[in-house]
């Protein structure tokens, strides 16, 4: 008879216990990738990243509309030194599926897995200035002031939407080095249908107008992921903006980490803008053209020097401009292919 009771008593208390505390969430990855004053560090270790642009390769015929040709994903960044640094375009045209239109993350899915499997380290471009591999329209000062907060065919959301879906998606990555929040941006006025730079002014508040955009895109970003670094793919030349002091303006936001600089004119600018601003400025694009033109020996020689340059002028880095898997040799261009001799250059660069 006593059992029984304590078997009784046993089950109503269970009955009565409150249900066990919710598992508390996981907190958000740390980010690998950090900035140390003018510098950066992945792992907690001084970091130069020297790596590649390579803006097709989440181009997938199956999917979406393409940005060039496709890529082998593994053997890409399986050839790359290890934790190399990858600038990608991860546009939202490039998550449209070519023939329902609805959003269809694969393809960038694609090139986030291939590059956590490798090792390597990407950074995403969220949108193009010009509509490159995307709509084709150019970004004008209205989209600035308030077309990216509007849906515009053939798109499925307005690119605000679309920051908040991929920082949502890729914050948790192992391979997210950065968040490029948008590539060579200028706010300007067109003056004919194709924007051309001829027929187009920049308002005197231009800086002003491309500040706040930066705070009101970062500030999503940062909402949704406070560990990575942000920044802006500035060419950092006279451009509408940034010229200037807007250079400095835009390095003064609480939501941009790192500045860029795109050079393809010597770094004429560079010396500038380093004694401008006191945060990181990774040279994100460099463009030196080989093929018919220049050879490819020769080429390595001089981005050799170009690096060299970087490093002792004070730059956080450089990304070369660009990798394809199909290079025109017969032609004078920018393109870099699997066994460019540059490539060798970049491994010795690039450090930790």
């Amino acid at each position: 008879m006593r059992a029984v009771v304590v078997v009784a008593c046993l089950i109503a208390a269970t009955a009565c216990a409150p249900p066990p505390p919710p598992e508390a969430p996981e907190p958000p990855p740390l980010s690998r990738v950090a900035v140390d004053h003018r510098g950066l560090t992945l792992d907690g270790k001084p970091w130069w990243p020297a790596g590649l642009n390579a803006y097709q390769l989440a181009s997938d015929w199956d999917v979406n509309g393409g940005c060039g040709a496709e890529v082998d994903l593994d053997a890409y960044f399986s050839s790359l030194p290890p934790t190399s640094l990858t600038r990608f375009n991860a546009f939202q045209a490039l998550a449209l599926n070519r023939v329902t239109g609805t959003l269809d993350f694969s393809a960038i899915d694609a090139v986030f897995a291939a590059a956590e499997r490798n090792g390597q380290l990407v950074m995403p471009v969220l949108s193009p200035q010009d509509g490159a591999c995307g709509n084709e329209l150019y970004k004008d000062r209205a989209w600035y002031e308030r077309g990216w907060t509007e849906r515009r065919a053939p798109f499925a959301v307005s690119f605000a939407d679309w920051v908040r879906l991929a920082v949502d998606r890729w914050r948790v990555s192992p391979a997210l080095a950065a968040w490029d929040l948008l590539g060579e941006p200028e706010p300007g006025v067109c003056g004919d249908e194709a924007c051309s730079l001829p027929r187009r002014s920049c308002p005197a508040d231009s800086a002003q107008l491309l500040r706040s955009w930066t705070d009101a895109v970062g500030r999503i970003v940062r909402e949704t992921d406070p560990r990575h670094p942000i920044t802006l793919g500035l060419i950092g030349g006279d451009q509408c903006g940034s010229a200037g002091d807007g250079y400095a303006q835009l390095a003064q936001s609480p939501y941009l980490d790192v500045l860029q600089y795109h050079d393809y004119d010597d770094a004429a600018w560079l010396p500038v803008r380093l004694g401008q601003v006191t945060k990181p400025i990774l040279v994100a694009e460099l463009g030196i053209e080989a093929g018919s033109c220049l050879s490819l020996t020769e080429r390595a020689q001089r981005v050799d020097e170009a690096l060299t340059g970087y490093r002792e002028a004070g730059a956080a880095g450089a990304l070369l401009w660009a990798f394809v898997p199909d290079p025109r040799g017969d032609q004078c261009t920018y393109d870099i292919g699997p066994g460019d001799p540059v490539r060798e250059v970049l491994a010795r660069h690039g450090s930790r």
